[in-house]
């Protein structure tokens, strides 16, 4: 803690048109400011520079661009401190930060969560699109005028709901870039268990925990009897109904299935503290909204680091040390008004953005842990078959490659590729594959980014 405050002391302040927006380190390691995206909508951002850079003309070293899911989650809180960020929630350094391959640069997205934050509740986001726009806004700022950031190729990596934004993210900066607004080099987009397809995912649920014996023919019915409905509801354009029905399908199977971890399978859910089966089913959809905020932080994942404790980092040594969060602010785990905002937008598709990058020639690359259930690798293999990219035919002909960790030799997953398209199956690894199987999550972004050797 002392040597923090020595580091705080060295603060340098960067003006801009009279007020402060942005502060970074004396050592230029860190940036971190506010860029007002809309009028009255302030988007918070911070970056990191690697203390591993390696220099090189053929290989320019990369930015990840990390975008949380939720909707509603921060990147800045949980992508940093509890995923691949310098340091853990503990303050010390992480072993596996994905600094070791890349610049880091994380952002509280839509606006309203985290540290971003509207003047005007009316303000909010109530489309991907909608985000996309600000998150390009954001970028405009923060690279057209850095020559420096403009030589690094940016990867757009993505996490759960995450990976809707990011491919409408993706099309928003090319189109950006074509037209001489965005000045940067798009080095591809990453889609993390990513809720690409809800319809996909909600159908593969039953079947699934099925064949892994959590729900018996009883459990199955019910399931599939949701899954139904929802896609019912989806195909008459009833997108707020259908995102009603997926947080009552989630009650559905955890009732059936004792409390299945959504996001491993192998394991009971942990982080309620009400019975879900004396639950009433309003309530569930609250419950619905904080879950991937509650298991992220969950003890089984790092022990000692808890929600409570990563709210307190963020609301208290954090906040004191970036300077320029309103005092009015407090950063949740998970802001419930940006995930209500996006309500009729939550079980949209965004299949035919992910074929519009294919086709456009930006680099796609999957990954998927393999006992993650909310965005299963069931799922997510079902919307990949439904691409009507030119690619997909030789793709899905082509023969898998195992991939390990260093002399490891145990199996750790397997990667197929053909021409801009990828896919990484991550064994060992929940909907959290950064902290579930962290050296080989760092192997793979330094592949995909093609990050000069350390």
């Amino acid at each position: 803690m002392e040597k923090l405050c020595v580091f705080l002391a060295i603060l340098v302040i960067l003006l801009h048109g009279g007020t402060v927006t942005a502060l970074r380190t004396k050592d230029g390691s860190e940036e971190w400011g506010y860029v007002q995206v809309r009028p009255k909508a302030h988007m918070f951002w911070w970056l990191y520079k690697s203390p591993y850079r390696v220099d090189s003309p053929s290989k320019p070293w990369p930015i990840v661009l990390w975008l949380q899911g939720g909707p509603g989650s921060s990147g800045v809180g949980f992508g940093n401190f509890g995923e691949i960020g310098p340091l853990d929630a503990n303050l010390k350094p992480r072993n596996f930060t994905w600094l070791k391959k890349a610049d880091l640069l994380f952002v509280d997205n839509p606006v309203g969560t985290g540290y971003s934050f509207v003047e005007d509740s009316r303000l909010l986001v109530k489309t991907d699109k909608e985000a996309a726009t600000d998150l390009t806004a954001l970028l405009i700022e923060i690279f057209n005028n850095d020559i420096s950031l403009q030589k690094s190729p940016l990867f757009i990596v993505a996490e759960s709901y995450g990976g809707k934004f990011a491919v409408t993210l993706g099309l928003s900066a090319t189109k950006a870039i074509q037209k001489g607004k965005l000045k940067l080099k798009l080095g591809g987009v990453v889609l993390g268990d990513s809720w690409i397809s809800p319809a996909d995912f909600v159908f593969s649920w039953g079947p699934l925990l099925k064949d892994l014996s959590r729900l018996d023919d009883k459990g199955l019915q019910k399931s599939n009897s949701i899954a139904k409905r929802i896609k019912k509801q989806l195909e008459a354009g009833q997108f707020v109904n259908a995102t009603d029905s997926w947080s009552e399908l989630e009650y559905v199977i955890s009732i059936n299935s004792n409390s299945v971890d959504f996001y491993n399978f192998l394991m009971d859910s942990g982080s309620d503290s009400v019975s879900l089966s004396t639950m009433k089913l309003k309530l569930f959809k609250e419950i619905s909204m904080r879950r991937y905020s509650k298991h992220l932080t969950s003890i089984r994942y790092s022990p000692g680091i808890n929600g409570d404790l990563i709210s307190s980092l963020l609301n208290g040594v954090t906040k004191k040390k970036l300077k320029i969060i309103p005092e009015n602010i407090t950063w949740f785990e998970q802001s419930d008004n940006v995930f209500t905002n996006l309500e009729g937008d939550f079980m949209k598709p965004r299949i035919a953005e992910v074929d519009q990058l294919l086709t456009l020639g930006v680099n796609v690359t999957v990954y998927n842990g393999q006992v993650d259930l909310i965005c299963a690798t069931r799922g997510t293999e079902k919307w990949l078959k439904k691409l009507k990219w030119a690619g997909l035919s030789n793709f899905m002909v082509k023969d898998r490659s195992p991939i390990f960790c260093g002399s490891d030799q145990t199996t750790k997953g397997f990667f197929k590729s053909y021409k801009n398209l990828n896919f990484y199956w991550i064994l060992g690894a929940g909907h959290f594959v950064p902290i579930d199987q962290p050296c080989i999550a760092l192997n793979m972004v330094g592949a995909i980014t093609q990050s000069p050797a350390v």
